[in-house]
């Protein structure tokens, strides 16, 4: 079983940075499939990027060019780095990693963008 933990949100102005990080309680190096995905007030949790083992990274339409996605398996740990900040990025960001055949969430990390 592995257990995630987010961290790294916060309030932000429009325009500025943020960097999520998910430690993971096991060893993720051999997970197949990392991401982050995040939920909006009054809307369906949504896909916000995915990395591959072998290294291969994908996007949503709305954050490509702005979000990077990157791992750490000597720390056990994936991180999404956020710039150029909207107020539409403001949600709680979800750690996912499969695992073993299975599924893992993280508890979620705010992430708010307002002046």
């Amino acid at each position: 079983q592995v257990q995630l933990v987010e961290s790294g949100g916060g309030l932000v102005q429009p325009g500025g940075s943020l960097r999520l990080s998910c430690a993971a309680s096991g060893s993720i190096a051999s997970s197949p499939l990392l991401a982050w995905y995040r939920q909006a007030p009054g809307k369906q949790r949504e896909w916000v990027t995915r990395l591959s083992r072998g290294g291969s990274t994908y996007y949503a339409d709305s954050v490509q060019g702005r979000f990077t996605i990157s791992r750490d398996n000597a720390k056990n740990t994936v991180y999404l780095q956020m710039n150029a900040l909207k107020p539409e990025d403001t949600a709680v960001y979800y750690c996912n990693v499969i695992h073993g055949g299975l599924e893992y969430w993280g508890q979620g990390t705010q992430v708010t963008v307002s002046s």
